[in-house]
């Protein structure tokens, strides 16, 4: 009799934890510069794939500016945003407590494009050559910096010129000898447009801190297994992408409204960016080479200590 009433204890505990609801899955924003886009693939194949659901996490998307998600971030009224190495730091450098704890693309990624028939295969054949720019500031400007410095030249050594967006056009009306781009959008573009071009990246010569996901102290202190999860989910999504482009493509579409097939080229591009040895880590040499860039450009003046803007302990 005591062992059947045992059994039946058994049975009813069992019953009982079985009987228990499944937590709802925490809603999390992740803000993100730009617009739904395919460059975000990870992201959706982490949803689609129940990387995120595993993790106990339904995140949310909110495109916006970078430069106004980071702040956001530091001010705590968001947790989590894609932000580049440079914007950490410039938030960290105006007392904004961001940290940078996963990196997704493993080199910088902006490069200087020219036509082929300009026959411009370094910087040296540029000198004094009319170079386009979106703007003086962000990636783009510093991408810039960086790679004259790593060169030996000096911005009086070309006639930069604002352009805005307009890199494709500037180029192909010749307008500018050579454009500063993002390396998965104006080149590939050209090259679907039926044009050769010459491509000189700055990754080759000074790896810069590109776009990784971002938080705040007061996150990494009070929930950190979120923070985990979050890492854990995102860079599943990005190594299955990099696994599996094609399928990754085809899940963006349900993200990415009327996307187009050539944006297939625009993910076989990124993807050379965010491929690395160990996916989500990032090195303190980088950081240091980002801050003394933006150092150079007066950017920052004050005191920042790069151990604190990043943090590999979330990296799987």
């Amino acid at each position: 009799m005591k062992g059947k009433l045992i059994i039946l204890a058994l049975l009813l505990a069992a019953l009982a934890s079985c009987s228990k609801p499944t937590p709802a899955p925490q809603k999390v924003t992740i803000a993100m510069g730009y617009i739904p886009n395919v460059q975000f693939a990870p992201f959706y194949v982490a949803i689609e794939k129940g990387y995120f659901r595993e993790e106990g996490i339904e995140p949310e998307f909110n495109y916006g500016w970078e430069m106004d998600l980071v702040k956001l971030v530091g001010t705590g009224e968001l947790s989590f945003a894609v932000a580049s190495g440079e914007q950490v730091l410039l938030a960290r450098a105006q007392g904004l407590p961001v940290v940078y704890v996963t990196g997704w693309y493993h080199r910088f990624p902006v490069v200087v494009v020219s036509l082929e028939e300009k026959g411009a295969k370094s910087l040296q054949e540029l000198k004094g050559k009319k170079i386009g720019i979106p703007a003086l500031f962000g990636a783009s400007y510093v991408g810039w910096r960086a790679l004259l410095k790593a060169e030996g030249l000096k911005e009086e050594d070309f006639n930069l010129q604002e352009i805005g967006y307009t890199q494709v056009e500037s180029l192909t009306q010749g307008l500018v000898d050579a454009a500063i781009c993002y390396a998965m959008n104006e080149p590939v573009r050209l090259r679907l447009a039926g044009y050769k071009v010459n491509v000189i990246p700055v990754a080759d010569r000074v790896n810069l801190i590109s776009n990784g996901i971002i938080t705040n102290e007061k996150t990494i202190k009070e929930n950190p297994e979120l923070v985990r999860g979050l890492v854990r989910a995102f860079l599943k999504g990005l190594r299955y992408t990099l696994e599996n482009p094609d399928e990754a493509f085809e899940i963006s579409k349900k993200y990415v409204p009327e996307m187009k097939e050539e944006q297939k080229e625009v993910l076989k591009e990124a993807i050379k960016f965010w491929s690395a040895p160990h996916l989500g880590r990032t090195e303190k040499a980088d950081w240091e080479a980002t801050l003394n860039t933006l150092r150079e450009m007066g950017l920052v003046t004050k005191e920042v200590s790069v151990e604190e803007a990043f943090t590999n302990k979330f990296v799987p």
